[in-house]
């Protein structure tokens, strides 16, 4: 073979190695699917880079992350999926409950998948069972329609004279079903009385809150995941209407809420960085069981219940694991 021949040959060869390395990542990527929007999820992020971190990984160091926000627009979630699948990130992290973890699911049957479940991970088919997953999902699920029964408990005992409940709900969310019968049976066996006002955007949550203002209910339920980024609105209404509400999670307590019983949100989301951290490390979603919490809750906000006045019982208090003044 001629000089020139050999060179060009070994040119070309440096070239396409360039090429390659071009091509190839820097760092691994995590993709990160959520229904909602990025200020409202400012704290989880934190705590699901924690969870990150705890497995050795930061990002910007040695890991890079890809954020897709739906905003609220659920039909959105398919083409974000989609994206982040076209982007050959190395693992999707979801957020924002079953509609997202099955977006992911549709669009890959390849790259693994660590979701947050609102509901029964396993009777809604996003997994085999939840010690053993199988395909390439696992996750985090919230123990969601258990817990009415105790909100509804608590609420009687914080307005004990109430003889009727309303519950708002948002009929669009994948497990409302699932959760509007578990309140209707606990209401039941405390003998009250229940009206379900089913709400998915901010002009419907006011108008709820209107009808609330023209029912005999004294107390009100909130419970829904797609809800948490009207925290503030809703806290606001149940303010102006004055009455008296629980919530699923302690960001609407803080948000000016009255009461809440729930999991740990950042105890959920730190988790979900360590899965994905195990995951980049060559751990198979296979092998990791679907994780439920183990840590719930009670908060409670005095400054609000003194503006409803309302006297939180010592017996709420003496439980409660963070009060607000």
């Amino acid at each position: 073979m001629k000089r020139r021949e050999l060179l060009l040959l070994f040119g070309g060869a440096m070239a396409a190695s360039h090429t390659l390395r071009a091509q190839q990542k820097a760092m691994p990527e995590i993709g990160w699917l959520s229904a909602g929007s990025p200020g409202s999820f400012a704290p989880r992020l934190a705590a699901f880079r924690q969870g990150l971190s705890e497995t050795g990984y930061v990002e910007g160091q040695n890991v890079a992350i890809e954020y897709r926000w739906a905003e609220g627009r659920f039909d959105r979630l398919p083409e974000l999926a989609a994206d982040l699948v076209g982007r050959k990130v190395d693992v999707i992290a979801t957020s924002g409950g079953d509609f997202t973890a099955f977006a992911a699911k549709n669009a890959t049957s390849s790259i693994p998948i660590v979701f947050l479940a609102a509901s029964d991970p396993v009777e809604e088919g996003l997994v085999a069972s939840l010690a053993r997953p199988a395909g390439n999902l696992t996750g985090m699920t919230f123990i969601g329609v258990e817990l009415w029964g105790k909100r509804v408990e608590l609420i009687s005992e914080l307005v004990p004279e109430t003889k009727a409940l309303a519950a708002l709900m948002n009929p669009k969310f994948l497990g409302a079903e699932r959760n509007i019968k578990a309140v209707e049976e606990a209401a039941r066996a405390k003998g009250l009385q229940l009206r379900i006002l089913g709400a998915a955007t901010e002009s419907e949550i006011d108008a709820a809150f209107t009808v609330l203002a023209e029912l005999q209910a004294r107390a009100l339920l909130v419970g829904a995941p797609t809800f948490l980024g009207q925290r503030e609105q809703i806290a606001a209404l149940a303010a102006r209407y004055a009455i008296p509400t629980i919530y699923d999670w302690r960001e609407y307590v803080a948000a000016g809420g009255l009461i809440s019983y729930g999991t740990s949100l950042n105890d959920t989301y730190r988790n979900l960085g360590t899965y994905v951290g195990k995951i980049l490390k060559g751990a198979k979603p296979a092998d990791l069981p679907v994780q439920q919490p183990t840590r719930f809750e009670l908060v409670v906000n005095l400054e609000t219940a003194k503006a409803l006045g309302l006297t939180i019982p010592p017996s709420i208090l003496a439980r409660a694991d963070e009060v607000i003044e």
